[in-house]
């Protein structure tokens, strides 16, 4: 495993942002862990987790892009923290766009993007914290393909919690087959489990096992 991935896992207990215990989550599902990005707050854990995003983007795609779309409201301060990580650790000047839940009508930046707008020929890699549906997904993607003529090189997410989402399948992957990009994520909970090791307590261990028997994806 990568070193920034066990630095990425570190980061997100030692901000409890990756929790374990008895979680209800939007589907209903009862998990033993539970992942929140909103758990970021403050400076300093902005600019770790932009870094680790910006690590795991060129891990997946290179820097052959111009602009980072993080879907609101989570992904603002995704795409912003990420593209300054962008110009510290790589010299690379690379924007930032994202979606109004609802569109401005007045004054110079109208409409329904903040940031950068979107032009013909942009190459855009979509940044999220986590996704378990793949909801956003179908709300954002659509915009994005409108807005401009635009390629979309890939969904990059902090945490892959490897379930299934509406098939057998993983939410990411499911993504990835109707939208035609690729996706992927800094670490994915399978290799945060192999990480941790016997430092998990052999009770939560049993829950997590009998999770993924029940809500595994098989890809």
């Amino acid at each position: 495993m990568e070193a920034y991935k066990k630095e990425f896992i570190d980061f997100m207990l030692e901000s409890k942002v990756l929790k374990f215990g008895d979680f209800t989550l939007k589907s209903g599902r009862k998990s033993p862990f539970f992942m929140n990005a909103g758990g970021y707050v403050t400076g300093k854990q902005l600019k770790k987790l932009g870094e680790y995003y910006a690590k795991a983007i060129v891990d997946h795609y290179g820097l052959d892009f111009d602009v980072l779309f993080g879907p609101a409201y989570k992904g603002i301060p995704l795409a912003v923290a990420t593209t300054m990580a962008f110009d510290t650790l790589y010299d690379k000047e690379v924007r930032y766009c994202s979606d109004r839940k609802e569109e401005k009508d007045h004054g110079a930046d109208k409409g329904g993007f903040l940031g950068s707008m979107l032009q013909d020929g942009d190459r855009v890699i979509m940044i999220e914290d986590v996704t378990t549906s793949g909801k956003s997904m179908e709300e954002t993607v659509p915009k994005v393909r409108q807005a401009a003529n635009v390629e979309i090189k890939g969904l990059i997410v902090s945490l892959n919690r490897n379930e299934k989402g509406k098939s057998s399948r993983t939410a990411l992957r499911e993504i990835s087959d109707l939208y035609g990009f690729p996706t992927a994520a800094i670490v994915s909970m399978p290799e945060v489990i192999e990480y941790l090791g016997d430092a998990l307590d052999p009770q939560l261990k049993q829950r997590i096992d009998a999770y993924y028997q029940q809500y595994g994806a098989k890809e």
